[in-house]
């Protein structure tokens, strides 16, 4: 069966993380992918997590300690401060997005194209190369479809002599079903 949109997200990340990767989950939310890249980084490497709200945080914390993961940094910042909280020089082998709301919570406190836009300008030179961001845009929500415009023109004029960016989404679906986007660094 073809995957979903989050379930192909993990697969391009574990092609390009490994045990000592540094990465980033720029949306925690209820910290499923927090939890899944601490896994794919091992103890050796390190996961730096950011979400503006409370309420992610602690999810994603009681997930994390259910695991004993102690290889992360959770953030109670939006993805836009992400370069202002970065240690200095930090390179990264992958990051994941999930674009949206925190699913059961306040619909109101969205992602937007601005700040997304933002921490993937920030992103992209501490990417290593064969690096990849992935972002699952989900823009079935009041303020979805501005983003997920301004994102898909970003990345598309992104210089493909650096980037090679490609979409992953259903077409025949109903209700906007999620897009999955990767963005990957070239080798130079």
């Amino acid at each position: 069966m073809l995957k979903t949109a989050m379930r192909y997200s993990h697969t391009l990340l574990t092609e390009v993380l490994h045990s000592g990767s540094i990465a980033i989950d720029a949306t925690m939310g209820n910290g499923y992918d927090t939890l899944f890249l601490c896994e794919t980084v091992g103890d050796t490497g390190h996961v730096y997590a950011f979400d503006v709200q409370q309420q992610a945080i602690e999810n994603t914390h009681r997930r994390l300690s259910e695991h004993h993961f102690q290889n992360v940094t959770l953030f109670q910042k939006g993805h836009e401060h992400i370069e202002e909280l970065l240690p200095k020089d930090t390179m990264i082998d992958g990051a994941i997005f999930n674009l949206g709301y925190l699913p059961q919570s306040d619909k109101s406190i969205i992602t937007t194209a601005t700040t997304t836009i933002q921490a993937l300008q920030a992103l992209l030179p501490r990417l290593q190369p064969k690096g990849r961001i992935v972002l699952v845009l989900y823009y079935g929500h009041e303020g979805g479809t501005e983003e997920k415009e301004a994102v898909l023109q970003y990345t598309a004029s992104l210089p493909q002599e650096l980037y090679t960016v490609m979409t992953y989404q259903f077409i025949n679906q109903i209700n906007h079903p999620p897009i999955c986007l990767c963005i990957e660094k070239k080798e130079r």
